[in-house]
């Protein structure tokens, strides 16, 4: 049966805390860290029980962090807070003298900031509809309202414009404003990907993370001679949406990738 910690504090400063389950098989070397989506400014560790409990049924200990909010915390803090965790992470006794393999799901913003860890620590990583584009995005869409919720906000039907009106909504509370180089800088090309070892990018064909913006991050990560995996699945879920039809999938993948 897993045993599940809660709430150890990994940043006494910003009282930032992290759940972890640990599989049965307490000499596992396999840890997997999960991050929660919410557009950097919602959602917690604590939502995830029941996911977080099936990939340590996989054998993996699983590491869920919590970190900072939008719009008390704007970028780069919650991209710092997963970097502290991690260093945070290499000096415990979960790590300490011992050789593991640390892995990676990131969902929606989650994936982003995934993303940002992958190519400093090379850990294989999954994410799942992660955005990706922001300022190239912003540009494009000058015209949209944001609000969170715009069907019952603005009076909108059409799932592409709720979409986009949320999606500005999320960039503009982590970026603050509409500032041009804090938006490049959140922009998942600006991230250093010298360490990136394997990369799975799951998104669905027609959702809140545009393909569009996806395929030219892809591009960029070729060009700059990065291998990556992209899988493309129908329909329109989003990231939490769709994760139990694929956490096997994506669980299959990091084994591989540390075996």
């Amino acid at each position: 049966m897993t045993q599940i910690i809660t709430d150890v504090t990994y940043d006494k400063q910003r009282k930032l805390q992290t759940d972890i389950y640990q599989p049965d098989n307490s000499n596992s070397n396999d840890i997997l860290l999960f991050w929660h989506g919410g557009g950097w400014f919602r959602g917690d560790k604590s939502s995830f029980k029941d996911l977080c409990s099936k990939i340590a049924d996989r054998g993996f200990t699983v590491f869920a962090p919590n970190y900072s909010l939008a719009p008390q915390h704007l970028f780069p803090l919650a991209h710092q807070d997963s970097i502290n965790f991690v260093e945070w992470l290499l000096k415990t006794n979960f790590v300490n003298n011992k050789k593991l393999n640390i892995t990676q799901i990131g969902a929606s913003s989650g994936g982003t900031m995934a993303l940002n860890i992958a190519g400093k620590y090379g850990f294989p990583t999954v994410t799942w509809s992660a955005p990706v584009s922001y300022s190239a995005w912003m540009e494009d869409h000058q015209d949209v309202t944001p609000t969170i919720d715009g069907r019952k906000e603005l009076g909108l039907s059409d799932l592409h414009d709720i979409n986009n009106a949320f999606y500005k909504y999320f960039t503009l509370a982590y970026a603050g404003s509409e500032n041009e180089e804090t938006l490049k800088k959140m922009d998942a090309k600006s991230y250093d990907y010298t360490n990136l070892h394997q990369l799975l990018m799951i998104n669905s064909a027609d959702e809140l993370s545009p393909i569009s913006y996806l395929l030219d991050f892809i591009n960029y990560l070729a060009q700059n001679n990065h291998a990556v995996d992209l899988k493309i699945i129908s329909g329109t879920k989003h990231a939490m949406s769709y994760a139990n039809q694929y956490l096997e999938c994506s669980l299959n993948y990091l084994l591989q990738a540390i075996k």
